[in-house]
């Protein structure tokens, strides 16, 4: 009850003014440098909370510098959304709507995420699909109706799966950067960058900040953060990630120290519903076509957000001891697992991250 009254009175906020500023209590100032804390949040943006927290000589200073970044957030998410249209924007949703029919001229930033996804397909081994639309869009569909009728809670059949399945050949996707055009060659294929353009957005936007001058800045979107540079007292970033167990007293499984780095989380406590009384949460493995259910989450700690949002999902679909292998296999990854009965697991360097 507690984290829905503070939800909500958040959300109300939102709706008022946009966004909150507001001072770290005391007296407005720290020990970080002799400035002042700045937090904002709004809730409009990628259909989550937003929190950027930054540090400056003034109150002014710094609700331009959010207001730029909310913007460019703005801006990501109407490019990659697929369920909305956005006057004067040719989106992810507009070329689903043109599948098979003809390719569509696009902004540069969606031509570069879809080919960064196409790579990261490749580097996951098929694990991080952006060609899975038509079999993502069937489990929306029945996680909707699950949560809105629980009582009629069921499960898509298999043959509908396997049936929609037969459309996710990312080789269908073609770019033409030249003409900067996107085309699905199979006309019921549909794109779905869930699993990644959220943090592909962070990345970008945290490299923009770099772009406007800032120095020292902390952006959380959802489950993806993105630390610009370390605190200007000189320490490291410190953040929570959030304990799967929603029930329990303790709100962060682990706290985290970063430096010009980004934290991911994929798990299956927020997104869900329940059938039979099993859980079933919205990252599908490309390979069952079920939802995985390996563990509770998988945190991702790495430079890169996109990297770092593909990665999560991406070991989220594999079993341990080959998620494990994979990710120790990697230079600057590192992951931790919580499993459902509460127990951790890092990969070989995760733990130097860790904080009191």
């Amino acid at each position: 009850m507690k984290k829905s009254r503070i939800a909500a009175a958040l959300l109300v906020a939102a709706l008022l003014i946009g966004f909150l500023i507001y001072r770290q209590a005391g007296n407005g100032q720290n020990s970080d440098a002799g400035l002042t804390r700045y937090t904002a949040s709004f809730l409009d943006v990628f259909d989550t909370q937003t929190e950027i927290v930054g540090y400056g000589t003034s109150e002014e200073t710094f609700t331009e510098q959010v207001k730029l970044l909310k913007d460019k957030l703005t801006f990501y998410n109407n490019l990659y959304d697929i369920y909305h249209d956005y006057e004067g924007i040719n989106n992810i949703k507009t070329i689903n709507d043109n599948a098979g029919i003809a390719p569509v001229v696009v902004d540069k930033e969606i031509i570069e995420l879809l080919q960064y996804s196409k790579d990261m397909y490749e580097f996951t081994e098929g694990q991080l699909n952006i060609a899975m639309g038509s079999v993502l869009t069937i489990w929306h569909d029945y996680r909707e109706e699950g949560i809105n009728n629980p009582e009629k809670a069921k499960l898509p059949d298999m043959a509908e799966l396997q049936t929609a399945a037969a459309h996710t050949d990312i080789s269908q996707l073609i770019i033409d950067q030249e003409a900067s055009t996107v085309y699905l060659a199979d006309p019921e294929m549909s794109l779905d960058v869930g699993g990644i353009g959220k943090g592909y957005a962070v990345q970008r936007v945290a490299e923009y900040a770099k772009e406007l001058g800032v120095e020292s800045i902390l952006l959380s979107v959802g489950g993806n953060v993105a630390a610009v540079g370390e605190k200007p007292d000189g320490s490291q970033w410190k953040l929570g990630i959030q304990n799967p167990d929603l029930e329990s007293d303790e709100e962060y499984s682990r706290k985290v120290q970063v430096k010009d780095e980004s934290v991911v989380t994929s798990g299956n406590y927020q997104r869900y519903y329940v059938v039979d009384g099993v859980r079933y949460c919205h990252i599908v493995d490309p390979d069952t076509l079920m939802p995985a259910d390996y563990f509770a989450s998988v945190s991702i700690i790495t430079a890169d957000s996109g990297e770092a949002d593909a990665l999560s999902t991406a070991v989220y679909n594999m079993p341990f001891a080959e998620g494990l292998a994979y990710v120790n296999g990697l230079d600057g990854v590192e992951a931790m697992w919580i499993f459902e009965d509460g127990s951790v697991e890092y990969s070989a360097h995760f733990e130097e991250y860790v904080a009191e």
